[in-house]
């Protein structure tokens, strides 16, 4: 085998990352019937192609005579990479950029049998027949010619490496504060619930507690103060089943309004990036209408007239709560507006080179982007 200096090294590992980036672009354009800038950069490069041809041919080194161990050591080789990288990728963005879950004999959803086979296949053709020819080419390259060709594609790598990193590490914080907002607004919602709900049962028992005083202290007017209790019963009730039906005609609004407002935005859209960016928009006004009702609900709930007797044991409480509430709401909508439009687009690009990938942590946040590019 002939000996390589670090620059034809390069070069291959070059080569090979934009056949990859044919091949998978190529496949997957196909089965989306559009075309589809595939990976993980800009550039037309597919770097785990150029690492896995780089790793094959170094592990088949002394095997080249025989096809058997080639494609056994090319096939392990290749696979050790592939889990490797993909589960330090998911490690670092909670994005896994592709996805063997639904394949049969996969480990974890980064490696899966009919892969590492077709691994196996790879080596073969390309030991024996697809690097004979490159390595002929690169060859022939003058040293000094190969050393600035491979520093002019590193450096041009590495740029385009490091603006795909920020873009997926932008990717990554977005999808960790709408998956927070979600989550905090869904807590507001069932803290507002059970408030209501403890409110209607501190009336009754409160209003208990002032009947087994007045029949203590009154016998002579315990019919008069049973006809007054048994009003003031049924206020609390009539109340009660006010604010409940008030809480479910408020969730239903909110389920109505957003409907209507989405199937709006798919009616009314008609140009690519501007209706992606509106969907955005409305999402977070969405965001904003809700921290806005919750609080108008929160103020009117805990504001609520309430007898004196009652008033002096849980009003102090009651305040603590709606404090809260109000900065809750008021972190959810700082967070808002530091999400631009500008890194909505970067994610919308990132996640265009990369239609498979998927995220068990920010599952839901990283579907309501998807959703909002599939509706433009």
């Amino acid at each position: 085998m002939h000996s390589y200096d670090l620059s034809q090294w390069v070069l291959f590992f070059f080569i090979y990352s934009f056949a990859g980036w044919i091949w998978e672009s190529c496949y997957v354009s196909a089965r989306k019937r559009r075309w589809v800038n595939r990976g993980f950069m800009h550039g037309p490069m597919l770097p785990i192609y150029g690492s896995g041809a780089l790793v094959i041919l170094v592990s088949t080194i002394g095997v080249r005579d025989n096809s058997a161990l080639i494609f056994l050591m090319g096939m392990c080789g290749a696979t050790v990479l592939e889990y490797v990288t993909g589960a330090v990728m998911e490690r670092l963005f909670h994005v896994r950029y592709w996805d063997y879950s639904r394949q049969k004999l996969n480990l974890n959803g980064y490696i899966c049998l009919s892969s590492s086979l077709c691994w196996g296949v790879f080596s073969v053709l390309l030991v024996r027949v697809v690097h004979v020819p490159i390595e002929t080419a690169v060859l022939r390259i003058p040293l000094i010619a190969a050393d600035i060709i491979a520093f002019c594609l590193t450096v041009a790598a590495t740029v385009d490496f490091t603006q795909s990193f920020n873009e997926a590490m932008d990717m990554k914080r977005i999808l960790m504060q709408l998956e927070e907002s979600r989550e905090q607004i869904a807590k507001m919602q069932e803290n507002l619930k059970a408030a209501a709900q403890e409110r209607i049962d501190e009336y009754r028992k409160r209003s208990e507690e002032v009947l087994d005083d007045y029949r203590k202290r009154s016998e002579e007017a315990l019919d008069d103060y049973r006809k007054r209790s048994e009003a003031m019963m049924g206020n609390y009730r009539e109340r009660a089943d006010e604010l409940l039906e008030e809480y479910r005609s408020f969730s239903a609004e909110l389920r109505q309004d957003y409907r209507k407002q989405k199937d709006a935005l798919v009616r009314k859209a008609s140009a690519e990036k501007e209706r992606y960016l509106a969907h955005i928009q409305d999402n977070r006004e969405e965001r904003r209408r809700q921290l806005a009702e919750i609080s108008a609900k929160a103020e009117a709930l805990f504001r609520e007239e309430i007898p004196s007797r009652v008033d002096g044991i849980i009003g102090k409480e009651r305040s603590e709560e709606l404090g809260e509430i109000r900065d809750k709401i008021a972190r959810e909508l700082q967070k808002m507006s530091s999400r631009t439009d500008r890194r909505y687009l970067k994610i919308a690009g990132m996640l265009r080179r990369n239609p498979t990938a998927v995220s068990e942590k920010f599952r839901e946040a990283l579907e309501e982007i998807r959703k909002s590019m599939d509706e433009k």
